[in-house]
């Protein structure tokens, strides 16, 4: 075995083989030092097999920990995964030695909440799943391990209710893991990139999340979730509009607060997308729309301005797509300053200029202050491309051009599936049959 093994790993110094003999027999070990804990492999192995209290093949043999091999392709996978191989008896077994590097559960960072909880996802996968089932100590919760990557062997896992799973969306969702053939996954996007299919759907179609609430809540309403090891973000599956849209903190507080929350961030959502194109059409083409003290104090800003309110508009979303991207690439430190500071001596600079008016400031800072408050980061990406078309169409056709555009959108977003879920299916709760045990989660 060791022969066959060093033929396998040749340029590999972390190899490790020793060839052990005692009175009665001798082994043949195997492992990668820098994958696996030394200390396991001692108390397992090498401390039974010199000491000799009991004979070492009945403690191979019998013991669920020492797990038997019968194909040699499977010697390579095992060594990288951090377990012992061992030879005995003409016997091949392997010993999970995995060294785990455990980093303390830490705070949420993206998905920040005020009232719930603090705790996000590890990158450790059996650390993940043990957050999940202490907040869903359910026995239906299923989980199914899989290998994902060529060359990356990243390891994920399925987790789903078998009572409240749908199993047509399960099977789906199955089909599309079994399809994906890429060399290298190691982030929870890179999966979602290979699970949607059409790399041109603007839409997200799946929920990133780090948070084990957010999960264990997912699950009860019957959906499928995929954990990564080396990820501390996990998946959710089918989603709708309003998965992407809704926050963990709408659950913990009271009804109408969440609600009017809820109300707000639509409403925030309407105003990002047709404000800048709204400002264009009603400017140049409709100004009777507005009272006459206000279209006379839109005029009077816009005198000093040489061109159109386009070119206008488009400088300033330009501008302030770029302090977006400065406030994600600068360090953590100075991005908030360094980006407010930049918008405030550019705003006030452009406007005294005479280049845009000080109702276009106006407009352009509620754009992005709406923006911000999308509480989904691939649903405001998908926003933020939103309005650009509009613009144009309200440059040739105004208001109509508006409509007309807004129409397009919704009967877009209405046409998209998240896994067979229609995009904008209302939420419902599982059902319950009279003996009090959950219908299955109808997917239309």
């Amino acid at each position: 075995m060791i022969n066959r093994i060093l033929t396998m790993f040749a340029d590999s110094k972390d190899l490790i083989t020793k060839r052990m003999k005692n009175d009665d027999i001798s082994i043949e070990v195997a492992y990668i030092d820098s994958l696996c804990d030394e200390s396991k492999i001692s108390e397992a192995i090498f401390v039974p097999f010199s000491r000799n209290f009991k004979p070492f093949e009945e403690i191979v043999e019998f013991s669920s920990e020492f797990k038997p091999i019968h194909e040699m392709t499977e010697w390579a996978s095992s060594l990288l995964r951090g377990y012992v191989l061992i030879y005995i008896n003409s016997k091949y077994y392997s010993y999970d030695a995995s060294r785990n590097i455990r980093i303390e559960n830490q705070n949420t960072q993206v998905e920040s909440s005020i009232q719930g909880p603090q705790i996000a996802l590890t990158e450790d996968l059996k650390d993940g799943l043990n957050l999940i089932r202490n907040r869903y100590p359910e026995p239906n919760l299923a989980v199914e391990e899989r290998t994902l990557g060529v060359s990356s062997k990243t390891r994920i896992a399925i987790l789903f209710d078998n009572r409240r799973v749908n199993d047509k969306v399960l099977k789906n969702v199955k089909k599309k893991i079994l399809e994906i053939n890429a060399d290298m996954l190691h982030s929870a996007g890179e999966i979602v990139r290979e699970l949607g299919g059409n790399r041109k759907q603007l839409f997200p179609t799946t929920l990133i999340t780090e948070r084990p609430d957010r999960i264990s809540n997912s699950i009860a309403q019957g959906k499928v979730i995929i954990l990564i090891h080396g990820s501390m973000f996990g998946i959710i599956l089918p989603i709708t509009f309003y998965d992407l849209m809704n926050t963990m903190d709408d659950q913990y507080e009271s009804f109408w607060m969440s609600r009017t929350l809820m109300v707000m961030r639509y409403i925030s959502v309407l105003m990002t997308v047709t404000l800048p194109a709204m400002y264009i059409s009603i400017v140049s083409y409709n100004p009777e729309l507005f009272r006459v003290q206000l279209a006379f104090s839109i005029a009077g800003s816009r005198s000093a301005v040489p061109y159109p309110s386009f070119i206008e508009v488009l400088v300033m979303l330009f501008m302030i797509e770029m302090l977006v991207e400065a406030s994600v690439r600068l360090p953590r430190y100075i991005g908030s300053t360094g980006t407010t500071v930049g918008g405030l001596i550019l705003g006030q600079a452009a406007q005294q200029a005479g280049l845009v008016s000080s109702i276009m400031i106006i407009v352009t800072s509620v754009v992005a202050i709406s923006n911000f408050v999308i509480p989904n980061n691939s649903l405001a990406f998908a926003i933020r491309f939103l309005k650009y078309p509009l613009i144009f169409l309200a440059v040739f056709y105004g208001i109509t051009g508006v409509c007309i555009g807004m129409f397009c959108y919704l009967v877009y977003l209405s046409s998209i599936r998240s896994f067979g879920v229609p995009y904008f299916r209302i939420h419902r709760k599982p059902a319950r049959n009279a003996e009090g045990d959950l219908g299955q989660v109808s997917s239309s």
